[in-house]
């Protein structure tokens, strides 16, 4: 109950240095330049690509990188789906900002505007709009530029990801399964990485209890060496309108699958996130549906919301083919999806395949 896990092994207050080590095995990375730096780009291109899908790109939350969608783009790329993860700016092998800078000056639409880079880079690339997978804050992230009208995706996938309604509630729950959070931050000088400068305080924040001890250690590896502060603080009010993100997703009324409109929404978390709990995830999937019935109401968007939201295994919908739980469920433009004991880290925890299936079986519906 005492035990602080007090570490210094895991502050930095510099940049990392030495040469960029080669990327995941599979994937392939390049730089864009930027006014401020460069930025990193992971890609997976499959050899027998299938031009039904769009691209993906993701985007990673804080303290994250590209690195930690590894398993996803090889996942979809053995499936012939071709996909980019960014590292913005202070994250992975992209350019970093001093400590002092990186805490205090960049915001998140410093950030975001790495993201975007990232995504017009991938729009020229491609000749096509993609679909953004966010995670935490990195989903933040992306329906703030959707919000901004800065890009059009075809869809928008949010794994436990912070709400446009405010994430003040997401600290409240870190606070209650770390009671010593602010205590550990003070003496570690209210060092960004604090609340996950030990190896168990990783594990508890990001993963279930049986994650092994070498892939913590290889992901702990992959953490960034400082955090903005302007970021996670820009998001804790409402940020963000749910009618502009929705008007900033294209294809409404339209499916690849059934002569029904495509949900051009998944949100996705693992029930055993101690942060983006179950509670979160409802209430952001209420928000985007009750906007996506106004929308159609108005004309706005195109599509049908005479159905009541279902389970997603009565739906008749191909993500419950395989992997479809009782939590899951369907309607009014949204997939509201969890993968069973999965922490908030979803897309790297053991359970990871399934949480990839059900992303899967969504650009599948598009």
């Amino acid at each position: 109950m005492f035990n602080f896990y007090l570490s210094w092994d895991y502050i930095h207050w510099t940049r990392p240095s030495g040469p960029v080590p080669p990327p995941p095995k599979g994937l392939e990375r390049e730089f864009i330049k930027t006014p401020d730096g460069d930025i990193e780009i992971l890609s997976s291109i499959p050899s027998d690509r299938n031009p039904s899908f769009p691209p993906v790109v993701f985007a990673h939350g804080g303290m994250g990188c590209a690195w930690m969608w590894t398993p996803y783009m090889r996942y979809l790329a053995a499936r012939g789906i071709t996909s980019y993860a960014i590292s913005t700016r202070g994250h992975g092998n992209s350019w970093h900002p001093s400590f002092l800078r990186m805490l205090y000056t960049v915001t998140k639409r410093d950030l975001g505007d790495d993201l975007l880079a990232g995504i017009k880079a991938v729009e020229q690339k491609e000749n096509s709009q993609v679909v953004l997978v966010g995670h935490s804050s990195g989903g933040g992230l992306s329906q703030f530029l959707l919000n901004e009208g800065d890009v059009k995706v075809k869809g928008l996938a949010l794994l436990g990801a912070v709400p446009g309604t405010g994430s003040y509630k997401v600290y409240l729950n870190w606070a209650r399964f770390d009671p010593w959070f602010s205590i550990r931050m003070l003496i570690h000088g209210w060092h960004s990485n604090s609340p996950l400068s030990h190896p168990f305080l990783v594990r508890r924040a990001f993963f279930s209890d049986d994650y092994p001890d070498a892939d913590l250690q290889e992901f702990t590896r992959h953490l960034n060496r400082y955090e903005s502060f302007l970021w996670p603080l820009g998001m804790l009010l409402p940020f963000t309108d749910p009618r502009k993100i929705l008007r900033s997703i294209t294809g409404w009324g339209q499916s690849s699958t059934s002569s029904s409109s495509a949900e051009r929404v998944l949100i996705m978390a693992g029930t055993g996130d101690k942060m983006m709990t179950r509670e979160v995830q409802e209430n952001s999937a209420s928000t985007f549906r009750a906007a996506y019935s106004e929308l159609v109401a108005k004309g706005e968007i195109k599509g049908t919301d005479s159905e009541s939201v279902v389970p997603l295994s009565s739906s008749g919908s191909t993500v419950a083919a395989s992997t479809g739980s009782e939590l899951d469920n369907i309607g009014h433009g949204v997939q509201l999806a969890y993968v069973p004991g999965a922490g908030h880290h979803l897309q790297n925890d053991t359970m990871w395949e399934i949480g990839a299936e059900k992303l899967f079986r969504f650009l599948e519906q598009l």
